[in-house]
């Protein structure tokens, strides 16, 4: 069961035909993923508003947001969120930049993606061995202490969005897979493999 993992295809309902359409218009495909959330589109829906909501107004840029879901995916060993996030992380900031933050090396990244990118890892590994000196490195980056719970508020829901999706056994979409820059496709070596 490719498309869906583990589980069979939800029931056809509205609101699924509208998660399908919404992929179909951004993507010209329905994602493995939205095929697996279909079975729930109520908390699909409520678990990316509180995504979006928790960075809403916090000043992180795009270009953030891919470093932090590249860095959190890739130390969480999510292949598909290391896909999309390292794909759209290329496009903002090159190839090798990219590949390097998957594997674990900020070298191109700026002061302040690089520790956004090693908070995003700590979270992801081990959140009950961060400490003070963690958090201090996020504030002599330029974030205040608002912006660091925001922070942390969204790598925790992209692990929660991880966790199902791998658990489950959704596997990157062969589109996503076909479009992601070969440095990216090579730095992904963990998680599932793409769809055939």
């Amino acid at each position: 069961m490719d498309e869906t993992g583990f589980l069979r295809p939800p029931d056809p309902t509205d609101d699924t035909q509208r998660l399908y359409e919404e992929d179909i218009a951004d993507l010209g495909y329905v994602m493995n993923l939205t095929r697996l959330w279909a079975h729930q589109p109520a908390t699909s829906d409520g678990l990316f508003d509180l995504m979006r909501r928790s960075l809403a107004d916090h000043g992180i840029t795009p270009r953030q947001r891919a470093v932090l879901v590249a860095a959190c995916a890739s130390a969480f060993g999510d292949s598909y969120c290391s896909l999309a996030y390292g794909t759209r992380l290329a496009d903002a900031a090159g190839e090798q930049t990219a590949a390097g933050v998957l594997r674990g090396d900020d070298d191109g990244l700026t002061g302040v993606e690089r520790a956004l990118a090693g908070w995003a890892r700590k979270v992801a590994r081990d959140p009950n061995h961060t400490g003070e000196r963690d958090v201090q490195a996020l504030r002599d980056a330029g974030f205040d202490d608002t912006q660091i719970f925001a922070i942390t508020v969204f790598v925790a829901l992209r692990i929660a969005f991880s966790t199902v999706n791998d658990a489950l056994g959704v596997r990157p979409d062969a589109p996503l897979g076909a479009k992601a820059p070969p440095a990216v496709l090579g730095a992904v070596t963990f998680g599932r493999p793409v769809s055939a």
